[in-house]
């Protein structure tokens, strides 16, 4: 099964929790604090795979979790941190959010992206250790791992991509040019997911071509199976336009010509600025000539324009020489996407606070990354969480908010008292 399009959420892994310990040996007077800090959690990491054609493995996948770093140990040992969830993808792959930003683009084999951010492990008490406070009872949780939801999407890498309406011949020009094997029958939407074959020319240059379910009419707008697949035709260098010239099925070739490319610019308006490569197929049948004088009096100053018949293996050569030669003076005109996403809890500072039925909701990024790492089994970590909230403006918050002494205020889902 093709899969080229999956939704998922990620979990990050939660960094290893800090502990409070102290070292109590029978000849170390005065040990102090010996509390771990906690190990780094999972990142969730994307890896291209030259060997993958397909998503299918991710669509039953649908949330993906990366493991929870080592807590920290005594003695100021450090927990292990979590190893990277790697998960194996197409090259040609995007993945982008929910509001459609790009994360990443895997363009080449064993290329890695971290997409969602591991936390950091929690400090023990021995990194709290102070002149004034040698003996601190204060650690940390481990930082929550980034969570986000992503689409990611299959566009295939092939240099030379083949449009055109359903039966013209494409799946048979591939076939014929190519060692792939697609499926060929004389009736519409024979191709039902992207076929790729490599092409090798005499002089030793090959190339990737891609073979495209055919399009309609409002293929743009969701008809046939155009749009599903129209993504594909993004990533190629070189556009190969295929028309049945003989017109067989009453169809005029010069009005499927336009139909086509109004379909590609309405998708995507720069794809008509790509070479394209006009093959006129089908020429052993009747009224394939007196079709083909007709474009070529109308398209031959504007496109190259090849006879071929594909049934006949007849004019292919030239139109392979003619695409070897574009592709060697044709860039690769896709960017490289490295590590582009940040932790986002670093990057907000904002505060929300809700008075609903006279309680006192307070949301935030910030607040909500310090209220998981707080460890409140101490006196001196709910201490500790009480400064933070001062100093991150809460207590200011509140009380512009209307808060006084004694009223609730909930963090995620707790409770506390107000104490102004």
């Amino acid at each position: 099964m093709f899969v080229d399009k999956v939704k998922l959420k990620l979990e990050a892994g939660d960094g290893g929790n800090g502990i409070v310990a102290f070292r109590r040996e029978k000849y170390v007077p005065l040990g102090g604090p010996a509390g771990g800090d906690g190990g780094r959690g999972s990142d969730i990491i994307f890896k291209g795979d030259r060997n993958l054609s397909t998503l299918l493995d991710l669509r039953y996948n649908k949330i993906i979790k990366g493991n929870k770093g080592e807590n920290g140990m005594t003695k100021k040992c450090h927990g292990k941190n979590a190893g990277p969830t790697i998960i194996k993808v197409p090259i040609g792959t995007i993945i982008k959010d929910n509001n459609d930003m790009l994360l990443g683009d895997i363009v080449e084999d064993q290329q890695e992206i971290i997409i969602a951010k591991g936390g950091r492990g929690g400090r023990g008490n021995a990194r709290f250790a102070t002149n004034n406070n040698p003996a601190p009872d204060i650690s940390e949780n481990g930082e929550p791992g980034e969570r986000l939801d992503i689409i990611v999407e299959l566009k295939l890498l092939a240099d030379v991509g083949l449009v055109g309406l359903p039966s013209v011949g494409k799946s048979t020009f591939l076939s014929v040019v190519t060692a792939a094997k697609p499926e060929i029958a004389d009736y519409h939407f024979t191709t039902i997911i992207p076929n790729l074959g490599v092409v090798k020319s005499d002089d030793g240059f090959s190339f990737v071509m891609a073979d495209l379910p055919g399009l309609i009419e409002g293929a743009n707008q969701g008809k046939g199976l155009g749009l599903q697949f129209l993504r594909h035709i993004e990533r190629c260098r070189v556009i190969v336009h295929i028309i049945d010239m003989s017109g067989k099925e009453g169809r005029d070739p010069l009005n499927d010509f336009k139909v086509i490319n109004k379909e590609l610019f309405e998708y995507n308006e720069t794809l008509l600025n790509r070479k394209m490569i006009v093959v006129a197929n089908k020429m052993d049948l009747p009224n394939a000539e007196d079709n083909f004088d007709r474009f070529w009096d109308k398209y031959h100053k504007q496109y190259d324009i090849f006879k071929v018949s594909t049934l006949m293996h007849d004019g292919l050569k030239d139109v392979l020489y003619k695409i070897s030669d574009i592709l060697k003076n044709t860039p690769i005109n896709y960017d490289t996407f490295d590590t582009v996403k940040v932790f986002g809890y670093n990057n907000d500072d904002y505060i929300d606070i809700k008075v609903i039925n006279g309680e006192y909701y307070v949301n935030g990024p910030r607040i909500e990354k310090a209220f998981k790492m707080a460890n409140f089994n101490t006196e001196d970590g709910i201490s500790r969480f009480s400064k933070l909230m001062r100093m991150y403006g809460v207590d200011d918050a509140l009380r512009k908010a209307g808060a006084k002494n004694e009223d609730t205020i909930v963090i995620l889902d707790y409770t506390f008292e107000f104490i102004d």
